[in-house]
């Protein structure tokens, strides 16, 4: 009975929820501007992105480190076993014949190898040992042994691959890391704009409901001195006009807001119940950004200045390539040890025979109609291609450096007047309402007054959502941060140890 009657109250319960339009599930929370920059950083899609696409080009430059470091192998063939059918030749009956052959075999070995970045070569250190067992009418057992070798191995002689890398994998690594704060700028001027949005709604709602309550106020004392005769019968209509309108814009209001801070909550990743509140940020100190200033720290921080240079250092590879192959192709392999065959494990390495073995392959067009000549040419023109488009992205960037700083230093002027025009039009309008329900003013002048507050509310939130956009802005494109002095990057090293 008891189960019974507590099913019957949950589900009552959850019927008057539905009727009422409760959110069991609604969370409120509030937020400043700076928390939400904080919070889409953190937990944003995006955010998540850039991070594992920074992390994929660190482990890549760890890559490259290590490739420069001595590595040890250890190359095992543990077993291999043949029992097949096949074709040899008899030298005493002067014919091929099929023979059945039985074997197994194994083999083991150590290598040490390490880049040499002077020459762009590879010198390595081996050890090897393998052992076969033939099965069958001529049974025999064999072990063979390298105790040490040593030996070089170039590729391509003239042509160092390794000096370019030593150029051009720091610098990549250093751009894959001013790209993640550069990303993480761009989530934070995003989750800013959003902010605003959100921002504007907020007051747009809230000029809204004062309108409703203002406007229902007003045609009731309306009603009231349209009896003693004290206004005309079209003010009137006006007022209840007025009523009906602020009731409609409401409506509106309430729509763009839910879809403001739906937006909001999806970009940080809350649930999309969330209700959040603002809290608008302060009026900012001053803060002058000198244009020269911040043309150096772009150029010292912005990714595309690093992008623009790793491309130009490939294409001069490329020409150095070119230039190379256009002479002629040679490698080289050399190596010098010691090795042994005997039946038994001991005697192989008992008295071991020297082993040398040089290998110079050279390849020299004599004749190939000017094709190699060709591709160095085209690699020649690349690089000038790439040169001169560099230097067209520098001077955009620095543009834009330059256009975003001079927008943000006359924001700061004119967040104080918005601001004094706010105040000026709250006071009037109080002044003009108050007027008006004692007869000393008219219906026009209230209308332009509640609509001068309108504007300057408007006026003030998009002053301030200029100046934080610009300034996140400029943070952006010189990854540098004005406001503490310190470099967004240096930052960054502090705190990951680089």
């Amino acid at each position: 009975m008891k189960a019974t009657y507590f099913m019957r109250y949950l589900i009552l319960l959850l019927f008057l929820c539905t009727l009422t339009g409760t959110k069991i599930t609604a969370q409120t929370i509030t937020l400043s501007l700076e928390e939400t920059i904080t919070m889409a950083t953190d937990s944003s899609l995006e955010a998540f992105r850039s991070k594992n696409m920074y992390l994929a080009s660190y482990w890549e430059f760890r890559s490259y480190k290590a490739a420069r470091l001595p590595s040890l192998t250890l190359n095992l063939i543990p077993t291999e076993y043949y029992r097949d059918i096949t074709k040899r030749y008899d030298s005493e009956a002067d014919i091929d014949v099929y023979r059945g052959q039985q074997s197994f075999y194994a083999s083991g070995g150590l290598s040490l190898a390490q880049n040499f970045d002077l020459t762009g070569g590879t010198f390595s250190v081996n050890s090897n040992l393998g052992y076969i067992r033939n099965f069958g009418d001529n049974k025999y057992t064999q072990f063979t042994s390298v105790p040490i070798n040593i030996g070089y191995y170039q590729q391509q002689i003239g042509y160092n691959p390794f000096k370019w890398e030593k150029k051009i994998e720091p610098l990549r690594f250093e751009k894959a890391k001013k790209e993640f704060l550069y990303n993480m700028e761009t989530v934070g001027e995003l989750a800013a704009s959003y902010f605003f949005n959100l921002a504007m709604a907020q007051a747009e709602y809230d000029l809204a409901k004062e309108n409703v309550s203002s406007t229902d106020t007003l045609y009731l004392t309306g009603q009231e001195r349209h009896k003693i005769a004290a206004i005309t019968q079209a003010d009137l209509l006006t007022l209840k006009l007025d009523a009906i309108n602020a009731r409609n814009t409401f409506k509106n209001a309430e729509i763009a807001l839910q879809r403001a801070m739906f937006a909001l909550a999806s970009y940080l990743n809350f649930d999309k119940n969330t209700e959040i509140r603002l809290r608008l940020p302060a009026r900012p100190r001053d803060l002058i950004i000198p244009v020269d200033e911040a043309l150096v720290m772009a150029r010292e921080n912005n990714p595309t200045y690093l992008e623009l240079r790793q491309q130009i250092l490939e294409a001069e590879q490329q020409v150095d390539k070119t230039k190379k192959e256009a002479l002629f192709n040679a490698s080289l392999s050399a190596s010098i040890g010691f090795n042994q065959v005997a039946n038994t494990f001991r005697d192989a390495y008992r008295n071991p025979l020297q082993q040398d073995i040089v290998g110079v392959s050279l390849s020299i067009p004599l004749l190939d109609w000017g094709v190699r000549k060709g591709k160095y040419n085209v690699a020649r023109n690349n690089l000038n291609i790439t040169q001169i488009a560099a230097r067209q992205q520098e001077v955009t960037v620095e543009e834009e450096v330059i256009m975003t700083v001079s927008d943000f230093n006359i924001q700061q002027d004119l967040i104080g007047s918005a601001e004094e025009a706010l105040e000026l039009a709250i006071m009037a309008y109080a002044e003009t309402r108050q007027r008006f329900l004692i007869g000393k003013a008219d219906i026009n002048s209230l209308t332009l007054s509640w609509q001068r507050q309108q504007e300057a509310q408007r006026n003030y939130i998009t002053s301030l959502q200029n100046y934080w956009l610009s300034y996140y802005k400029i943070r952006k494109l010189t990854l540098h941060d004005f406001m503490s002095g310190f470099s967004l990057s240096t930052t960054f090293d502090h705190k990951h140890g680089f």
